[in-house]
């Protein structure tokens, strides 16, 4: 299979993914009554990662022996100063996301958890609260717990 090819695979995989995790958030706000917010977010997957197909993140957007690291830093930033579910795209990070934001992102790091065979909750837990800065009192963490209890079966430990 050609590398490109691949890549596109990979690339519609996770992006199908993020589609498959909003649809299932969306549908369980509107069953909650937040109509407008779930249809909200059901959108935002359909439009998930856009920019992924084409410039620097197409070229350089994937981890792969032969990509420059230089290159792949500057696709990495490229992709989050353009979509709004990322930390790094906020001057304040977390803290600056408004819900939808956090429901996407959330929905995100839900399809990487599942494309690596990891925990979302562990992660969150153990790497999330650190390295974007998250403050366990504020509303983004409890929008993200809330997000995860609706997206998995189990909710966080109380």
């Amino acid at each position: 299979m050609s590398k490109t090819l691949d890549h596109l695979n990979n690339l519609v995989r996770h992006i199908d993914l993020v589609r498959e995790n909003t649809l299932l958030l969306g549908r369980k706000l509107i069953e909650n009554g937040e109509d407008d917010f779930g249809v909200s977010l059901v959108e935002r997957g359909y439009r998930h990662d856009n920019s992924k197909f084409s410039g620097l993140e197409f070229d350089y957007l994937h981890n792969g022996p032969d990509t420059p690291a230089k290159e792949l830093a500057l696709a990495i930033k490229e992709h989050q100063s353009q979509n709004d579910h990322h930390p790094e795209f906020h001057s304040e990070g977390i803290a600056g996301m408004c819900r939808l934001q956090v429901a996407e992102m959330t929905c995100d790091w839900l399809a990487r958890s599942q494309e690596f065979g990891t925990s979302l909750r562990d992660w969150i837990d153990e790497t999330a609260i650190t390295k974007y800065n998250i403050n366990k009192r504020g509303k983004q963490y409890k929008w993200i717990r809330e997000f995860v209890d609706l997206l998995l079966q189990d909710s966080f430990k109380r």
